[in-house]
């Protein structure tokens, strides 16, 4: 019996020997085809992820280790994030950061959709003309407009409140607005004439048709306002500079790094505290959509 199985595994091995070397080649040229094709893009995501994992481990280092050069945390010192709600008021400014950001956003909304879609889908004299105002906006420095638009808030008694920051987004933003018509140039005519041979005026055409169709530009736009109420720094220095009750993240960031300048943990703790919930917001809700947004608006139909 022994002499009649025992070279049967022998001649297994032999045979399935150069089969699974030739799969351990092919799946080394793939793995290697792989780093070959994504190499660019493998080196950019490194440099971009690198500032926060730098900022994340100086976030939990000792005082004394945060000022040499060591990468690695001897120690996890984890109450550094503690110490930062501690030492300064990081939940005031969260929440009056969210507040601006989350208004502005849709104050923005609110205000361009009804814009692009006259100056995409409305036929008027003067539609043009107004479409070219809107991109001059876009090129006009906000510095210019500073100084009369702080005096006329003071004089409304709105100066040192968010109310400022939040109140010229019902006005509508040119880019938003550009966007906006650029992505409902991309919509079937179609569609709008079928809703207004159905009686459908223009308000409910834009509510009922378009507005479920144009998700995905509104999550590029609302996101865009988003970050940028988010890290704005110049508009509430402006404003709410002399009432610190009202300042945001950014400003209150800029502070916090002036009184603990030699603390380079926890201003690299309050840094993380403030990059964390945009972060959030955008890999785990709005990535996707985000970026089919972004593509829509760029081409035209």
């Amino acid at each position: 019996m022994t002499a009649t199985y025992a070279p049967a595994p022998a001649r297994q091995t032999r045979a399935a020997s150069p089969h699974q070397a030739a799969r351990g080649r092919a799946s080394r040229r793939r793995k290697l085809v792989w780093i070959a094709e994504h190499a660019v893009a493998v080196g950019l995501a490194c440099a971009f992820i690198g500032p926060i994992v730098f900022i994340f481990l100086t976030s939990v280092m000792t005082d004394g280790q945060s000022l040499t050069t060591s990468l690695w945390p001897h120690h996890w010192q984890w109450s550094n994030y503690r110490t930062v709600f501690a030492t300064a008021p990081v939940g005031t400014w969260l929440v009056n950061t969210v507040l601006y950001a989350v208004a502005a956003t849709a104050a923005t909304l609110l205000s361009s959709v009804p814009i692009a879609y006259a100056l995409a889908r409305l036929r008027f004299k003067g539609r043009n003309t107004a479409f070219l105002c809107v991109i001059t906006m876009m090129m006009l420095p906000p510095q210019v407009l500073v100084i009369p638009m702080y005096l006329m808030w003071a004089r409304l008694h709105l100066a040192g409140t968010i109310w400022p920051l939040v109140l010229p987004s019902l006005f509508g933003d040119a880019f938003s607005v550009f966007l906006l018509r650029q992505f409902l140039l991309t919509v079937p005519e179609d569609y709008l004439n079928a809703a207004r041979i159905d009686g459908c005026g223009e308000l409910r055409v834009l509510t009922r048709v378009v507005l479920p169709m144009m998700r995905p530009a509104l999550v590029a736009v609302g996101l865009f306002s988003f970050f940028n109420a988010w890290n704005d720094y110049y508009g509430p220095l402006i404003y709410t500079g002399e009432t610190p009750a009202h300042w945001t993240l950014a400003l209150g960031l800029a502070t916090f790094k002036t009184s603990h300048a030699v603390q380079w943990n926890l201003t690299m703790a309050a840094t993380l505290i403030a990059m964390a919930p945009v972060i959030i917001v955008f890999f785990f809700f709005a990535q996707k959509a985000f970026i089919e947004g972004v593509t829509l608006t760029g081409v035209k139909g």
